[in-house]
């Protein structure tokens, strides 16, 4: 980028902060828990957040800035370091394939486990 080169020549990003938050998030891989762990708040602060309906403190957003390896003036305003957010989607549908595989088998022992209690439930009690 040239020295001359402003972030305010850029179209700014017009999405909330919320949104935006959100947006940072998804792409460094975190999800709500994690970030929420990571910042010592509950999900339900980080969900408020990034549905606009509260915002973090100053404290949380500079740490949240340094985090998701955004400025905070986009984060605030929409302009400056924005998340790089062309791999995303394709790590996001890996890591939810990986999940839905997971959830494949898990299922697939509970099935087992479930016909497993049902046959034995079907056969007659033996009376001494």
């Amino acid at each position: 980028m040239p020295d001359s080169t402003s972030i305010f020549d850029k179209t700014p990003d017009f999405d909330t902060i919320g949104g935006r938050l959100s947006r940072a998030r998804d792409a460094s891989g975190l999800d709500v828990r994690d970030l929420a762990w990571r910042l010592g708040v509950g999900t339900a602060s980080v969900n408020d957040w990034e549905s606009d309906r509260s915002q973090p403190d100053a404290r949380s957003l500079t740490t949240i800035s340094g985090m998701l390896n955004v400025s905070l003036s986009w984060i605030l305003h929409g302009v400056g370091t924005s998340p790089d957010e062309t791999g995303a989607p394709v790590e996001s549908f890996g890591t939810q394939l990986d999940r839905l595989k997971l959830l494949h088998v898990e299922t697939g022992q509970l099935i087992n486990r479930l016909e497993g209690d049902l046959e034995r439930l079907r056969q007659p009690a033996v009376i001494d």
